[in-house]
């Protein structure tokens, strides 16, 4: 009876271990960081919640962007987006096309969205978007 309780608790550890490798491959926080290694672009963004800020790596540069939801034509949507780099110094090499990308990609995703940036990226801005 003991050697089936055993066995019964080696496959139940055994489950526990494969679900755990899988929770962290699957994990977003680690693509992220994966990208910023890599010098890639990954957004991590929850579109269907609002209150969740939008993280996104490009050329090694982290930037976290503050969501705000308000009224467009027919519906509520998202309207403004701040953007701002965690790490300034990260931000050595940024041209100001890459963040013309930058721009497109959260447009891509909220059409409604006017892109604000914040100190120190707004200095490159010379002409803004609209």
């Amino acid at each position: 009876m003991i050697v089936i309780l055993f066995r019964i608790l080696i496959l139940i550890a055994l489950a526990l271990i494969l679900y755990t490798i899988y929770k962290y491959y699957r994990n977003p926080l680690r693509k992220l960081h994966i990208a910023k290694d890599n010098e890639q672009f990954y957004m991590l963004d929850e579109s269907a919640d609002s209150k969740k800020n939008i993280q996104l790596v490009y050329r090694g540069c982290l930037f976290e962007g503050e969501k705000y939801l308000g009224a467009a034509e027919n519906s509520f949507e998202v309207v403004n987006i701040s953007v701002f780099a965690n790490e300034p110094a990260e931000l050595r090499g940024i041209t100001r096309d890459d963040l013309y990308f930058i721009e497109k990609e959260l447009l891509i995703r909220y059409p409604y969205a006017k892109i604000e940036w914040k100190h120190p990226i707004n200095k490159l801005l010379i002409t803004p978007l609209d």
